[in-house]
């Protein structure tokens, strides 16, 4: 299996690498989020659109109860999952500056090949590193435009984890699923069912208890 990794700064136009994250409030109240300035000049804000954390994040939920209440509940608001595979550089980068920044993330590991099939769902394309913050997609990795990201999240910029932080270790993508071994008996009422035996052919011109001297017609 061949997956791309791709650098960010060829897969993100230019603008949205020199531009902030902008805050929009709409006539009817609903806030949505852009990396082009309002028409308006509505300020700049530190926040993102929330999601709902996947199923990978409920698993970091142990490691963030450690954590200083804002980092916690920035966390809780705008969890960050990783998408990385092996012997890929660039998924090695963004880990580290993840790590090196303080960022409490959940990581899926993409080794097979219905991960990749996953991966193309959840971002349109097999390209590694991915990650989310929030429902926020940052395809590839670059330094600047992470950090842009998870500051307008409301990520402290120095980190603040706690000494006895251990980050949750990284799962699959998709759960693999277990063949069941050709020839293997099967099972009723926890009793093994064996297969029924052949039935016996005598063959032709053997003495039997009706035909003592074998005799043949």
């Amino acid at each position: 299996m061949v997956l791309a990794c791709m650098a960010l700064a060829s897969a993100l136009p230019l603008s949205v690498q020199a531009q902030g994250v902008y805050r929009i409030v709409g006539p009817d109240g609903r806030v949505s989020f852009s990396d082009r300035p309002p028409v308006d000049g509505a300020k700049k804000s530190s926040e993102l659109k929330s999601a709902e954390a996947d199923s990978g994040n409920a698993s970091s939920s142990n490691s963030n109860a450690q954590l200083p209440y804002q980092l916690r509940e920035t966390a809780k608001r705008y969890p960050v999952t990783l998408y990385a595979a092996k012997d890929c550089s660039p998924c090695d980068e963004a880990r580290n500056h993840l790590q090196n920044r303080g960022i409490p993330f959940a990581e899926r590991s993409i080794e097979t090949a219905s991960d990749v099939d996953a991966l193309k769902k959840l971002s349109g394309q097999d390209g590694l590193p991915f990650a989310t913050v929030g429902n926020q997609h940052l395809k590839g990795f670059n330094a600047d435009s992470w950090n842009q990201y998870l500051s307008a999240a409301g990520y402290p910029a120095q980190p603040q984890l706690p000494a006895q932080y251990k980050a949750p270790a990284p799962r699959p993508l998709t759960t693999p699923v277990v063949q069941p071994k050709a020839g293997k008996p099967e099972t009723a009422n926890g009793q093994t069912t064996r297969p029924a035996a052949a039935p016996s052919v005598t063959p032709p011109g053997t003495p039997t208890a009706d035909n003592p001297a074998g005799l043949r017609f």
